[in-house]
């Protein structure tokens, strides 16, 4: 695999689970906050965007889609059982020491799901960027370059 397409994807399958850490972390709050219903609603928009940037046919939207269903599976795998991750911190720290087992144990269930889903996530992003034409790869490529590392230069990727 090629220097440039290996880097494409590092930074697809970082930026997702960066999103979905952050949807993970963030938690459903109420009318501004990240419910099922607005995830639902980010992932059509998401979809309908980078469909329409690049112009894909009926199979990549499937596939694109697809990578949109495995990173759903990975924010809720990272979001396990909990019904709120902000009270598992707080739980952290409600004692006159920080629990240190219970971090370790909060952590290991986290890298956990990540290692169970993260080969799915990479595997959908893969077979979603080869299936892109010359043409839309070089595109993803150069939205990817004028990101410059998504330090917030250029607004959103697509």
């Amino acid at each position: 695999m090629k220097t440039r397409t290996k880097r494409i994807i590092i930074v697809m399958t970082g930026a997702a689970l960066l999103i979905g850490g952050l949807l993970v972390c963030g938690g459903p709050r109420g009318p501004g906050g990240w419910s099922e219903g607005r995830v639902a609603k980010m992932r059509e928009r998401m979809i309908e965007r980078i469909s329409d940037k690049l112009d894909l046919d009926a199979a990549q939207k499937l596939k694109l889609d697809a990578v949109a269903t495995e990173l759903d599976a990975q924010r809720k795998a990272l979001r396990g059982e909990s019904a709120s991750p902000r009270d598992d911190i707080r739980a952290l720290i409600a004692g006159e020491h920080f629990d240190r087992g219970k971090a370790q144990a909060l952590l290991d269930e986290k890298t956990a799901a990540v290692q169970q889903q993260a080969p799915k996530v990479l595997n959908a992003l893969a077979d979603f960027y080869d299936s892109l034409t010359p043409e839309q790869q070089q595109q993803v490529r150069k939205r990817l370059d004028e990101r410059r590392g998504g330090r917030g230069q250029g607004g959103a990727a697509f």
